[in-house]
């Protein structure tokens, strides 16, 4: 019911690191308690298949982990059709049929623009779609896509995040919040604040900087106990 607060169903990993260079936290990822992992070749699905995303890819996905192929929207201005054969070449490389769509708009004006993507995305064979506005978007593109990530951001910004009416309407698996900078003594309170936005999903790391997904936090068996600890 609207009003109440929400548990935390899942965690969804945005792995955007290389085996080589993080061997343990891809061993870490093959967890059947992960929900989902990002995997993000070469800021997407790079143009040669690569033998050693491919592994973890085989291995992670043996677990019983969804996998999502990065594709990057650029807001709307990126063609459909460019989008389309880079899921292509998840689904034929890696055998992901998840998409997880970057830079996606939440003005009211690229609906139809990504209703378009949307289509063509599950004409290719994506089974599940994601959204990252990275901010909660007009209503309407809850239409289109399975999973809204309507948070991305610090720690600092999230504390003080509120959820629209609208949202709080929605099942809470359909959104997903995603939270850098925040230090272990706060990683509980991070949870208890996606629960009170009706966000089902969620990731929460203590990394920073330009890219604060390069690898897992060093609070991450924490998190997912806590997350499981809910059910």
């Amino acid at each position: 019911m609207p009003g109440l607060i929400s548990r935390v169903g899942s965690v969804a990993v945005p792995a955007y690191f290389h085996p080589a260079a993080a061997a343990v936290d891809w061993a870490i990822l093959a967890d059947a308690r992960v929900g989902v992992v990002v995997l993000n070749v070469d800021s997407g699905a790079g143009t040669v298949r690569d033998r050693e995303f491919a592994a973890v890819a085989d291995r992670t996905s043996a677990a019983g982990v969804r996998l999502a192929g990065y594709v990057d929207t650029a807001y709307g201005r990126r063609p459909p059709c460019e989008v389309e054969e880079e899921l292509k070449r998840y689904r034929t490389w890696y055998g992901i049929r998840m998409a997880f769509l970057d830079q996606v708009s939440a003005e009211p004006g690229h609906v139809l623009r990504y209703r378009r993507i949307t289509a063509g995305a599950r004409g290719r064979g994506m089974e599940y779609i994601v959204f990252n506005h990275g901010t909660y978007p007009d209503a309407a593109y809850s239409g289109l896509a399975d999973l809204l990530v309507t948070f991305e951001g610090p720690w600092s910004a999230y504390r003080r995040l509120r959820a629209p009416a609208w949202a709080r309407q929605l099942p809470a698996e359909r959104f997903c919040h995603l939270v850098y900078a925040a230090p272990r003594p706060v990683l509980a309170r991070a949870l208890a604040r996606a629960g009170r936005c009706n966000a089902g999903v969620v990731y929460v790391t203590d990394r920073k900087g330009a890219n604060p997904w390069d690898g897992l936090p060093e609070y991450f068996s924490r998190e997912l106990s806590l997350v499981y600890a809910q059910q």
